[in-house]
């Protein structure tokens, strides 16, 4: 991080809310992708991205070092989405746009595309919380082993088996999607 972020950093840890303010516009990309990555679902990632800044803005003061701001609100953003998804009864069944726009040559491949895209994010409702964590971190965001240890506060070891977990689950559910 450069200096500047630093100093404003420790601007807001002593109250100042345009450098609060400052954080959020530089970390509001970051969070909200987190979001939807692990919860699907445009508008609850922003309300999932807003209540992890709430929680950060009132937190903030018990921050020891501004080093770690990147890896603190990480756990924040986190331990919300992680909540969210154990509150809700029934996981969602599809969201729309996880995968993004693609442009179509036809109407086969639009339909082919649009059934891969259900597939996918059906298969992502079957992931508990913990591994969905992992694959978002990892496959989605490009996170490598050591900083997803450092982010969830979990051994090598846990990451790497609910990595493999994770994604032998998705590989199984994406079958039974082609099946269909």
């Amino acid at each position: 991080m450069d200096e500047e972020l630093h100093r404003t950093i420790r601007e807001a840890i002593n109250g100042s809310k345009d450098a609060f303010a400052t954080l959020v516009r530089r970390f509001k990309d970051h969070v909200y992708r987190y979001a939807y990555g692990m919860l699907g679902d445009p508008m609850e990632a922003e309300d999932a991205s807003q209540e992890a800044f709430i929680k950060c803005y009132y937190a903030l003061s018990r921050l020891e070092n501004e080093f770690s701001f990147s890896s603190w609100l990480n756990r924040i953003i986190s331990n919300v989405c992680v909540d969210r998804l154990k509150k809700r009864q029934k996981e969602f069944s599809s969201a729309k746009g996880t995968l993004g726009t693609f442009e179509y040559e036809d109407a086969q491949d639009r339909r082919r595309t649009e059934h891969l895209k259900i597939t996918i994010e059906d298969a992502m409702t079957q992931l508990s919380p913990e591994h969905r964590q992992v694959i978002v971190l990892h496959d989605v965001q490009g996170y490598r082993y050591e900083e997803i240890t450092e982010l969830l506060g979990i051994p090598l070891g846990t990451v790497k088996s609910r990595l493999n977990a994770a994604r032998l689950v998705l590989r199984i559910e994406m079958k039974k999607g082609e099946l269909q």
